[in-house]
């Protein structure tokens, strides 16, 4: 039986590892709900006090306290209010815990008065399987009587092409968010870290008129460790095509690929028309991940010949955007920084001014070219190309992920009648 009053607006989070803990902790400082309903699906240790310590500690940002109040900050209350449920309350926000059900759509959301239910346990990917099919799926939500499900990761389907579901989204926080519609979309996903980092770092650049004119990009992200790593090596699975990803996480310098691009073409349309690619290198770190992204615009001279896009101008876009409509999901620093001064930042990117680079060359366009155009020329055509290299932090965790997401649950809910 819930014992939440009715009328109160909860949260529910299906799984509690890395992206759930901090989501329950965000949502606990944002306190934009009147508590939270989690699903473990299953027993915790030997004790209600072990399922509290996971809840509570975290090895990359200490614990709740740390979190909510700082390192010399008050320690945050937690008790328990019914041991059996068991329910608890977390700084006076009410926390019941689920241990029961393992399938979403064995999971009460009805009867624990939830509609919005973020899936944060990485195995439910494809947006398109029923339920009824009896594969537990991301659907099951909504048969358990949620009214809307965010993943916490992009879509993934084993078909060879995804079907396009009409009741479907990727969304990023401050970049496509409006795009939502309530009596349409019922299942959201909320993309990745590094999406939505690039995403923030494109998106000034797109807006400006000087570099809107991108004729093709690529970015590396230096990309931190995450729980698909092996921590020693292991065998691959039958059929698997990358080797490296069973390699210890511990003492490798990992390459691997990453699906931002077709991501970020669902959050952005006007990257279907640049020439984008993409990759991950994984290194041995906990948090913190670096942006490498390489834009290369078609430019215009002065009339000192000088090129228009440089770096003084980039910088100068970020800045504004920092300052303006990209406030505290975008940042602008011009100090020296490493990765672990990141740990614990709100932002989706935080833009590494001191080595934003631009180069100018010439591409030569021969007279056959030009008079295929209809430009009847006799000699090549000079055009004037800038390439740009820019640099952005992101906490793949906590900033550019869940932070972003918890703002994007939170506008869903104060969206959806």
């Amino acid at each position: 039986m819930n014992i939440q009053p009715k009328g109160q607006k909860l949260l529910g989070i299906n799984g509690l590892g890395r992206i759930g803990k901090l989501l329950l902790w965000n949502q606990i400082h944002l306190r934009h709900f009147d508590g939270i309903v989690i699903n473990f699906g299953r027993e915790v240790g030997k004790s209600l006090d072990d399922l509290i310590q996971v809840m509570e500690m975290d090895s990359t940002y200490g614990s709740i306290h740390k979190f909510l109040y700082g390192i010399v900050g008050k320690k945050a209350e937690i008790k328990v209010i019914d041991p059996e449920k068991p329910v608890l309350e977390i700084e006076g926000m009410p926390i019941t815990v689920l241990r029961t059900a393992r399938d979403p759509k064995d999971i009460n959301w009805l009867e624990e008065g939830v509609r919005i239910v973020v899936d944060c346990t990485g195995n439910f990917l494809d947006p398109n399987i029923s339920p009824e099919k009896g594969v537990p799926c991301l659907r099951g939500h909504l048969a358990a009587g949620a009214l809307k499900v965010i993943c916490s990761a992009p879509f993934k389907s084993k078909a060879a092409v995804m079907e396009d579901n009409p009741d479907t989204i990727t969304m990023i926080y401050g970049i496509n968010h409006l795009n939502y519609d309530p009596q349409k979309h019922h299942i959201i996903s909320a993309a990745s870290c590094t999406t939505t980092g690039l995403a923030h770092m494109i998106k000034p650049l797109l807006e400006h008129k000087e570099t809107a004119s991108i004729m093709t990009a690529s970015m590396s992200t230096i990309h931190a460790a995450t729980n698909s790593q092996s921590i020693l090596d292991s065998v691959p699975k039958a059929g698997a095509s990358d080797l490296r990803k069973t390699r210890s996480v511990l003492n490798n310098i990992i390459l691997s690929t990453t699906g931002v691009s077709k991501a970020l073409e669902l959050v952005m349309p006007e990257i279907k028309n640049i020439g984008f690619m993409a990759d991950s290198v994984r290194i041995p770190t906990n948090t913190v991940s670096l942006i490498n992204l390489n834009v290369t615009f078609h430019a215009e001279l002065n009339e000192l010949g000088q090129p228009n896009i440089t770096r003084k101008l980039i910088n100068d876009i970020y800045k504004q955007a920092a300052e303006g409509p990209q406030n505290g999901l975008l940042m602008y620093t011009e100090r020296q920084n490493v990765s672990a001064d990141m740990i614990g930042t709100m932002a989706a990117v935080v833009i590494e001014a001191n080595e934003t680079h631009t180069r100018t060359s010439f591409i030569a366009v021969p007279p056959k070219t030009l008079k295929e155009l209809g430009a009847p020329y006799d000699k090549s055509v000079y055009m004037p190309v800038t390439h740009a290299k820019i640099f952005g932090w992101y906490d793949n965790e906590l900033g550019s992920y869940t932070n972003c997401l918890s703002r994007l649950v939170n506008y869903i809910d104060e969206t959806t009648p």
